[in-house]
C-alpha cells in the first residue's frame, strides 16, 4: 500500500516535471486526427477534436495538482484560525464561529460549491473561491476539538500564569499539536478537492475550454464511449490512480503519526 502510493505519487510528479519541460500542445487541433486510437505518433489516442489525450492529460494533472494545492492550504489555514480562536477563548466567541461553522454544515459540501460556482461564475479563481469558502469547516471543528482539550493542559496553563499572550500561546503551544492531525484530514481531503475541481468541471462550473481539465475531458468524453472508448478509460483510469494513491498515503501518513500504535509497538 505505501509503495504503491509513493509510486503513484512520484510518477505524477514526474509527468508534470516532463510536462512542463518538453513542449506539448495540449489545445493543438487536428481535424484529420479526430478520435484516433493510441498509436506511436499519440501514445494515448486523440479526442473528438483531434488534440492529443496524453498532453491533456498532463496539462490536466498540474492543473489538478495546482487547485487541490491551493484549496487545501487555504482550507486548513481558515480552519484552524476559526478553530484555535473558538476553542482557547470559548465563550461567546466560540458561540458565534460554531454556529457559523454549523451554518455550514448543514449543507452537502459539494452542492454548496456547485451553489458559490454557479453564483460567482466559472474559471480557474472562481473555482478555488469556491472550494475554499466550502472545504475550512472540518478543518475548525477538528482544531476547536483539540485547542478545548489542550488549553487545560499544564504547559499552558504555565504560559498564561508567566504572563504570555494568546496569540503566543495559541502559535507556540497549542499549534504544534494540533498540526499532526490536521495534517492526517489534509492528504484526504486532498483527494476530496481533487472530485470537487473535476465535478464542478464536469458540471461546466470550473475549468472553462480549450484549457484541459479531467472532469471536462470526462464529459467530453462519455459522449464517445461507443466508439473511442479509450477516451474515457483513459482520463478515468488516470484519475483513479491518483485519488487512491493519495488516500493511501493518507492512511500511512496516519498510521505513521498515531501516538497510541508507536506505544503498542
Amino acid at each position: 500500500m505505501k509503495t504503491f502510493s509513493l509510486l503513484t505519487l512520484a510518477f505524477w510528479l514526474l509527468a508534470v516535471l516532463l510536462g512542463r519541460l518538453v513542449e506539448m500542445s495540449p489545445n493543438q487541433i487536428d481535424l484529420d486526427a479526430i478520435l484516433q486510437w493510441p498509436s506511436a505518433q499519440h501514445w494515448l489516442g486523440t479526442d473528438d477534436l483531434g488534440r492529443d489525450i496524453l498532453a491533456r492529460v498532463l496539462h490536466g494533472v498540474e492543473v489538478s495538482f495546482m487547485v487541490t494545492v491551493i484549496v487545501t492550504t487555504m482550507t486548513m489555514a481558515i480552519g484552524l484560525t476559526i478553530g484555535l480562536l473558538a476553542g482557547y477563548h470559548g465563550g461567546r466567541l466560540d458561540d458565534v464561529l460554531m454556529q457559523i461553522t454549523s451554518i455550514f454544515l448543514a449543507f452537502p459540501g459539494i452542492l454548496l460549491a456547485i451553489a458559490f460556482a454557479a453564483v460567482l461564475g466559472a474559471g480557474l479563481n472562481n473555482l478555488i473561491l469556491a472550494l475554499c469558502l466550502t472545504g475550512w469547516v472540518t478543518y475548525a471543528r477538528l482544531s476547536r476539538g483539540q485547542a478545548l482539550a489542550l488549553r487545560q493542559r499544564l504547559h499552558v496553563l504555565a504560559a498564561e500564569s508567566l504572563g504570555a499572550g494568546a496569540w503566543r500561546i495559541m502559535l507556540r503551544h497549542i499549534l504544534p499539536l494540533v498540526l499532526s492531525i490536521l495534517m492526517v484530514e489534509a492528504a484526504y481531503s486532498m483527494a476530496s478537492v481533487m472530485i470537487a475541481e473535476a465535478s464542478l468541471s464536469f458540471l461546466g462550473l470550473g475549468i472553462q475550454a480549450p484549457e484541459a481539465s479531467w472532469g471536462a475531458m470526462l464529459r467530453d468524453a462519455v459522449r464517445f464511449m461507443l466508439v473511442a472508448p479509450h477516451y474515457v478509460l483513459t482520463v478515468g483510469v488516470c484519475m483513479m490512480s491518483l485519488i487512491l494513491a493519495i488516500n493511501l498515503g493518507g492512511d500511512v501518513l496516519r498510521d505513521k503519526l498515531d501516538v497510541r500504535q508507536g506505544v503498542q509497538a
